[in-house]
């Protein structure tokens, strides 16, 4: 059985923006892709710029796959499975997301 953490409200998220949201003692980005009515999360941690950034990235998509480009050195992550398009070696940890009511809940 999962655990869901309620972790902000829907009126929180901007679409087609991130926010970042603490989660079990990790930061973790958190996306409404408008056009598709979709919830994301990822973690907030860019590891090739190394910082915590990654929900102020600029979400799109390239060949259908949403992603997220890092405000650093502009590397695309996947949004759905967290990996790296420039560098298949890099990934993002993923978790699942969604809507309970006026909440965002998160599970690992």
């Amino acid at each position: 059985m999962e655990s869901w953490t309620s972790i902000c409200q829907t009126d929180d998220l901007v679409p087609n923006t991130g926010v970042c949201a603490l989660f079990n003692e990790e930061q973790v980005a958190v996306f409404h892709c408008a056009a598709t009515d979709s919830l994301y999360a990822v973690s907030n941690y860019d590891p090739i710029g190394q910082a915590n950034v990654l929900s102020r990235g600029i979400i799109g998509s390239i060949a259908s796959e949403p992603v997220v480009a890092s405000p650093l050195y502009k590397q695309h992550f996947s949004l759905k499975t967290g990996a790296c398009l420039q560098q298949p070696d890099v990934t993002l940890k993923t978790y699942k997301v969604r809507r309970q009511g006026k909440h965002i809940q998160l599970a690992p």
